[in-house]
């Protein structure tokens, strides 16, 4: 069934941060002031790579207004960061390695002076080599950008015997592929206030991801026990990966201390650009063979990630790749050998998608070339070569029995738009340098860090004094709508009233440890923590509901506003008139980790969500650019938690992927930005989007499935881009292989002849 309005019923309703969003009323963490407040600001390198020779700040400590000026010298702790990695510099002691590394950093009482005494301070530098390429990075004579070399991390899988099975091969493939820089774009740019109390703690008011990793790496940064500092982490103003590593946190956090004063400290686009993570641009190789009949044999893949100058995810991103690269398919002989490069360009990191968008990109490209020199159709390759049901995951390992591929691929095959593609232009006529095409693709997406990763999980659900039913989650809210997910599935399973509940996310001095809210885990782990608590927090309210009205416990059962008598479903007792009797608080907890499989290989995953996506495009041959006109999404992912959630989701994915595939990239020359504002970064708007998304969820799970609802967070955005790709090869016959897709590509020499006849007639 279509996910819909109309399909949803009274599931449909407005999230309960809605209306502050819609009216721009919702004040972010950004938002935030202090009475007595200063303003921090960075100084950032010019330099992609140089050596710093000197670094005077007297001048800027002797600007009236200025309260403090910081450098390396005055990090009480590990002058390091980063989450898996603690490789990147709070500030750049000798050397710096891109133009966002941060020299200094200063407080003062308005942001002006700050920005005035930014420009006291005098670093002297001496100019190194710069490496702005991540193939040549890996070359014996560059230039070493860390004492252990260029690689971050490499990651090898093989099975099978690779030269005897191209050997076999009837047809072969070969291509390499290359993804952008893509821009995270959201909203709000990084940013906080930082306040030091009086019994001193400090409290972080600043978006993350992750409080409690925040926590963590401050406290090695300031030396600080982790309960001295608590981090207040939501509501973001968007985040899609780019807020998961620190940003301004260890500076904020380094100046209040120092001044003892709040310091707020907020990027401008321009710094956010320069500093901030991109998604990490790789060039993939792969080379691809099948039998006569179709089925794959060989696989080769080389990946090569841009990591930027510091490790970031880079390592956890790339291992994700070498995993998605093999994608939903069999084969017998296989080989991946993917590289994650350090360089003087811009940071990369975490991005919605972590990698899939890459490798499903380059993979289904290669299944849809194999089934032009098999002359079969592309969507029966993929049938025939699909994983089934208890077949291992990609490298092997056990995971979850899952339908979902053929599910999926069959939803698909059914569509509307897919049954259309034999003859697309039939339904209006067209210019004749407009020319329209269908495709599709396929892919799965794994759910949770994976395999050797610490991933923990967990709640609680308390009755407040004031009769209210606390749902207790350490994760965040930034714009996903996991406010709204957690409300409709605490309305579902226990019965209660949107007023009956509060959510208490994002503050480490309230929520225990659910772990990241990332690497699409968090509905599916709010939804076995509430699986986990039902009985045993039914049981305490019920229990001490029927002392009370000295009526039996299985004559009893919670509901709208308090506890109702089953048998006549009348309300008996109000959660408050139960809040407000005597006894222990009644609360219960619990802790778990997300599933993983039974592997030693790092990072494979045990769950996994589906997708297929057949997109109907149209060409301008005059322009060479491409409009959507028509998206169609399967996603098998169990039972749908919240039907406009799970909807945005999907269309929210495939905007992004949209600027994925059409027009963003974050260019560099020179390890310098091109782009310093969204003025010339192009991200899709609502022009863009007139077309139709349709949503069709596959929510039935095998017999006996325990883990729920999958997560849906990035598929939406991984697998449109190569579904465009094939659309433009049916319309105009052309094979993308980068993007964002250049619009020369598409143009024909009608473009040239047509533009010589206007000039011409002139």
């Amino acid at each position: 069934m279509l996910l819909k309005r109309e399909s949803s019923g009274k599931r449909w309703r407005i999230r309960p941060d809605g209306l502050e969003k819609v009216t721009g009323s919702l004040a972010y963490l950004t938002d935030m002031s202090a009475a007595g407040m200063l303003y921090g600001r960075v100084l950032r390198s010019p330099h992609p790579h140089a050596l710093i020779l000197r670094i005077c700040t007297e001048k800027a400590r002797q600007l009236e207004g200025v309260h403090a000026v910081l450098t390396h010298l005055d990090v009480p702790g590990l002058n390091r960061y980063g989450i898996a990695h603690q490789d990147q510099p709070v500030f750049c002691e000798n050397k710096v390695r891109y133009v966002g590394d941060a020299v200094a950093a200063v407080a003062a009482e308005t942001a002006e002076l700050a920005e005035l005494a930014l420009t006291l301070i005098e670093v002297d530098y001496e100019l190194l080599p710069i490496v702005d390429d991540a193939e040549r990075a890996l070359l014996q004579d560059a230039p070493l950008l860390h004492p252990q070399g260029n690689i971050l991390h490499h990651s090898q899988f093989h099975r099978g015997q690779l030269g005897s099975g191209f050997s076999a091969c009837a047809h072969i493939v070969e291509d390499t592929y290359f993804t952008p820089r893509q821009m995270h774009t959201y909203m709000e740019t990084e940013g906080g206030l930082f306040v030091p109390q009086e019994d001193g703690r400090l409290t972080v008011y600043s978006p993350t991801q992750h409080g409690f990793m925040d926590r963590l790496q401050l406290s090695r940064i300031t030396a600080m026990k982790q309960e001295r500092i608590r981090i207040v982490s939501s509501p973001i103003g968007g985040s899609f990966g780019g807020k998961d590593e620190l940003n301004v946190q260890p500076y904020g956090a380094l100046l209040a201390l120092k001044t003892n004063r709040p310091v707020k400290l907020h990027h401008s686009r321009w710094e956010s650009v320069r500093a901030g993570l991109k998604r990490h641009p790789m060039k993939i190789s792969m080379k691809t063979g099948t039998d006569a009949s179709g089925r794959l044999l060989a696989h080769q893949v080389r990946i090569i990630a841009d990591t930027g100058a510091y490790a970031t995810l880079g390592a956890e991103v790339l291992n994700f790749t070498v995993e998605h690269v093999l994608g939903p398919y069999r084969y017998e002989h296989v080989e991946v050998d993917g590289y994650s490069v350090y360089t003087n360009n811009g940071m990369s990191g975490e991005f919605r998608g972590f990698g899939g968008n890459q490798a499903i990109f380059a993979l289904e490209g290669q299944l849809d070339r194999l089934a032009e020199k098999l002359g079969m159709d592309p969507w029966e390759l993929r049938r025939m070569n699909m994983r089934m049901p208890d077949d291992p995951g990609p490298f092997g390992q056990p995971i979850v029995v899952t339908e979902g591929a053929m599910q999926v691929w069959n939803a698909a095959e059914a569509s509307d738009l897919w049954q259309e593609r034999g003859a697309p232009n039939r339904e209006e006529e067209r210019e004749p340098w407009l020319k329209v095409g269908i495709g599709s693709a396929f892919t799965m997406h794994g759910g949770g860090l994976g395999v050797g990763i610490p991933d923990p999980a967990g709640g609680r659900l308390s009755l407040a004094a004031d009769g209210r039913i606390e749902a207790i989650f350490g994760y965040e809210e930034f714009g996903q709508g996991l406010l709204a997910t957690l409300e409709l599935m605490l309305i579902e399973q226990f019965g209660l009233a949107a007023s009956d509940i509060r959510m208490i996310i994002g503050d480490t001095d309230l929520v225990p440890d659910s772990g990241s809210t990332t690497a699409s885990r968090a509905t599916s782990m709010m939804w076995k923590t509430l699986q986990n608590l039902k009985l045993p927090f039914t049981s305490q309210l019920l229990e001490r509901a029927a002392e009370l009205l000295g009526i039996s416990v299985d004559k009893l059962a919670m509901g709208a506003g308090g506890i109702y008598e089953t048998a006549g479903n009348t309300l008996l007792l109000s959660y408050k008139e139960l809040a407000e009797a005597e006894g222990e608080r009644i609360s219960c907890s619990t802790s778990f980790l997300f599933p993983t499989s039974d592997t030693s290989r790092t990072g494979a995953h045990f769950l996994y969500t589906y997708a297929a996506v057949v997109v109907k495009v149209e060409i301008n041959q005059l322009t060479g650019r491409v409009r959507v006109l028509d998206q169609y999404h399967a996603v098998a992912a169990g039972p749908v938690m919240n039907p406009q959630g799970f909807l945005g989701q999907i269309e929210g994915g495939s905007s992004m992927a949209l600027g994925f595939t059409l027009t963003e990239d974050a260019l560099m020359q020179q390890g310098q930005y091109m782009t310093k504002n969204l003025d010339t970064y192009l991200v899709p708007t609502i022009v863009e989007h007139r077309g139709a998304v349709t949503v069709e969820p596959i929510e039935h799970l095998p017999q006996g499935d325990s883990y729920g609802p999958r997560g849906i967070g990035e598929v939406g955005s991984v697998t449109l881009a190569p579904a465009i790709a094939a659309a433009i090869h049916q319309a105009v016959g052309i094979r993308v292989t980068k993007l964002p897709i250049e619009p020369e590509l598409l143009q024909n020499d009608c473009a040239f002849a047509f533009a010589e006849e206007a000039v011409s007639k002139r």
